[in-house]
């Protein structure tokens, strides 16, 4: 059974249609001890890192995760969820994060001279990666598929070994991350048609 965490902002119920539509077996949780009862994990999310943190240590949800990843189990993070994995988040002041991965997450600065790009990052990019090395998450995506994402922050890991893929969006940005049980994505795969189908599907046949 993957379970889906309903901590009050993620986008839930476009990933369990995407899983659905994968016929895999899937349900959204909100108590923490459902988390151990589930043989996967995904942890999506849209809004402010603090706000998230909060709304998990309200719940206990924090915890819960971080033991359900210990575990050795299979997790995977999507957007704001591939964020809190980080030691601490920037936005709106600085905000202790589940500490998962050690790194930080920044703002994007993108937007400053002489780049000025817009932030936040709305749209479709191109993942590189090594497609020698490729995690199993990624497997049979072809290098410079479009992936769909949407923010404003970005994840800046301490070790680049655990980075599966990057895009480039003025500056190399973080798509991906992939270390033991561990893997999580700054796009949305749920939003990004059929490559992303094929992401859920390799997170579900992992």
């Amino acid at each position: 059974m993957i379970s889906i965490i309903d901590y009050g902002m993620g986008n839930l119920q476009s990933v369990r249609k995407a899983l659905t539509l994968l016929d895999a077996p899937v349900r959204i949780i909100s108590d923490p001890d459902a988390v151990g009862h589930s043989d996967k994990i995904i942890l999506p999310g849209v809004g402010a890192f603090g706000d998230a943190m909060l709304a998990l240590r309200q719940c206990g949800m924090d915890k819960a995760i971080k033991d359900f990843i210990a575990s050795g189990k299979a997790f995977l993070g999507i957007c704001l969820g591939m964020q809190l994995l980080a030691d601490v988040g920037f936005e709106d002041g600085e905000h202790r994060g589940l500490s998962v991965i050690p790194g930080r997450c920044v703002r994007l600065t993108v937007d400053q001279p002489p780049l000025n790009f817009k932030v936040p990052h709305m749209g479709w990019n191109a993942l590189e990666f090594d497609p020698d090395h490729r995690a199993p998450l990624l497997a049979n995506l072809s290098v410079g598929a479009y992936m769909y994402f949407v923010h404003g922050y970005h994840v800046e890991p301490v070790d680049k070994g655990v980075v599966a893929a990057v895009t480039d969006y003025g500056m190399k940005i973080t798509a991906a991350i992939a270390v033991n049980n561990i893997m999580a994505t700054q796009f949305h795969p749920e939003k990004s048609q059929a490559t992303g189908r094929k992401v859920l599907e390799n997170f579900v046949r992992i």
